[in-house]
């Protein structure tokens, strides 16, 4: 869509386009589109990986581009760049301008056409915020994130060579190098996986942390249930939900047999899923 056109706008951080996102974007219509702010923290969708969840185009500012700015001079901004702005969509605590002194009741006054405030989104009376989803993903809680995004939480990196003995001594394996995203806590996930940007996705068992049993560095690592992987280059994985922690064992053998328990937990976990 050319901006020309745009009439309404969404403006935040929208990292992780969450469930409350999705709220505000419900609000802008046919010709709408999405201004993020970049802070430079966001972790959970970072860049222009917020694209995958929505079909409004989007628009980044850094915010320390516009930071400086006034609160005039900011919806002026607005306005050049969408020249039949006639709505704007925030949440209940946004805040903008030089040292954040702008509020929407700011935006309000400063703004001739529409200001929409959406007001907090609450999942079994827990306010949902970008923050509790990165603290439920620390603590290895992915089903309570999952459901605060309203979508699976999804890392995606380049394929890089593992230590070598899984296809050898344990289960093949694909490793990533995922930086960017922020990473779960250390453990076993059922997951589904995406090789080079294909649609179709395949159950997994994915294992996040340091292989304290074999040479201790830190993986990412994704074993697809059932197949057999080679030359892809990236991935992405979905996790579903978490299996166990991260152990320490005593042998290759009592790796091997923990790991064909986690295969038969994540299949159990993954048989509802449409593949």
């Amino acid at each position: 869509m050319a901006l020309s056109k745009v009439d309404a706008i969404a403006i935040g951080g929208f990292d992780g386009m969450h469930v409350g996102h999705q709220h505000l974007f419900e609000e802008l219509g046919e010709h709408g589109a999405i201004v993020v702010i970049e802070t430079g923290y966001a972790n959970l969708t970072p860049g222009t990986e917020r694209e995958h969840y929505t079909h409004y185009p989007i628009l980044y500012y850094s915010l320390d581009d516009i930071r400086h700015l006034e609160g005039i001079e900011f919806v002026e901004m607005l306005k050049k760049r969408f020249p039949r702005l006639r709505k704007i969509v925030v949440g209940y605590d946004f805040h903008f301008g030089k040292n954040r002194r702008y509020s929407h009741a700011d935006l309000g006054q400063l703004f001739e056409g529409e200001v929409k405030v959406v007001q907090q989104v609450c999942i079994e009376g827990d306010s949902v915020h970008s923050h509790k989803i990165r603290a439920k993903i620390q603590i290895g809680d992915l089903s309570g994130a999952n459901r605060f995004l309203g979508h699976n939480y999804t890392i995606k990196g380049n394929v890089v060579k593992g230590q070598g003995i899984g296809k050898t001594d344990l289960v093949p394996t694909i490793n990533l190098d995922c930086s960017g995203f922020l990473l779960p806590y250390e453990g076993v996930y059922a997951a589904v996986t995406r090789l080079d940007g294909e649609e179709h996705f395949h159950p997994s068992v994915v294992f996040v942390g340091h292989r304290v049993t074999t040479d201790g560095s830190y993986a990412v690592e994704s074993h697809i249930l059932g197949e057999t992987v080679a030359g892809c280059s990236q991935a992405s994985i979905s996790f579903v939900k978490f299996l166990r922690k991260n152990q320490k064992f005593e042998n290759l053998e009592a790796l091997k047999q923990a790991i064909q328990n986690d295969i038969l937990a994540a299949r159990k976990e993954l048989l509802h899923l449409s593949l």
